[in-house]
């Protein structure tokens, strides 16, 4: 193929991705904004106030970085999952892939349409924290270069539940008891300096510690964890996955019998 052709290519799988959940925005952007409103109302105002300030902010202002966060980890990964596995149970990725289309283009259209979805919901859970509190920007760049790539981490980890799930039910098994505990337990609504020491150290060995951590030193210049840690383990994650990513496309891997 040519670069015109691939990029021709690339634009009808990513169009074809935002088109798939911007047509039902009511079940993929606003659940989110609701479910931060409620989480803003019931642990930054009721809890909150009983907390009082955290790391020399108000508790408030200390977990809207890690509510953006989980927005964002979430939908990027949901969008890849469904979508994948939809194209497999409708049978059209066969079409994909017996196509001159490179592998590495079919991927990348997925994983933009995640991460395009994981950005919009950021952005509209991030408009709802403004009504709760005002936000301070500490490091723009940080704050927008992690929260993109953790976007793409987790694309990519939804595209590989995808390819070896077998049913509907396989792929809401990862994100129920891997992804929610792992969030939940990433940072979100306190600072790992609170934990005895034993879960201190038993913390680290959660990736998504370290790309909460990264986004809250974007917003507020506070953080448990170095940055150069969060994104050597957030680049080092993506160049796994993505190499796993490209070997179960040559592979077939839950496509062809």
């Amino acid at each position: 193929m040519t670069p015109h052709q691939k990029l021709t290519a690339l634009r009808t799988i990513v169009t074809k991705e935002i088109l798939r959940f911007a047509r039902i925005w009511i079940q993929t952007v606003l659940p989110p904004m609701i479910t931060t409103a409620l989480y803003f109302i019931i642990f930054g105002n009721l809890i909150g106030s009983q907390i009082g300030d955290m790391d020399g902010f108000r508790y408030m202002e200390f977990i809207i970085p890690g509510l953006i966060m989980m927005s964002v980890i979430t939908n990027s990964y949901a969008n890849v999952v469904s979508s994948f596995y939809g194209s497999k149970f409708q049978r059209h990725i066969e079409e994909m892939l017996i196509s001159p289309v490179p592998n590495y283009i079919i991927l990348i259209g997925f994983v933009a349409g995640g991460v395009t979805r994981g950005l919009i919901v950021g952005i509209a859970v991030t408009l709802v924290s403004l009504i709760f509190s005002p936000l301070s920007i500490f490091n723009l760049w940080v704050m927008l270069s992690m929260i993109v790539l953790t976007a793409i981490l987790f694309a990519l980890a939804g595209f590989i539940n995808g390819a070896y799930a077998r049913n509907f039910d396989d792929i809401s098994i990862i994100p129920t008891f891997v992804l929610t505990p792992l969030t939940y337990l990433g940072g979100i609504f306190y600072s790992i300096s609170m934990l005895p020491e034993f879960w201190q150290k038993a913390s680290l060995a959660n990736p998504i510690l370290y790309m909460i951590n990264a986004f809250r030193y974007g917003f507020l210049g506070i953080t448990d964890i170095s940055l150069l840690a969060s994104y050597s383990i957030s680049i080092g994650f993506i160049l796994i996955l993505y190499t796993f990513s490209i070997h179960l496309l040559r592979k077939g891997q839950g496509i062809k019998t």
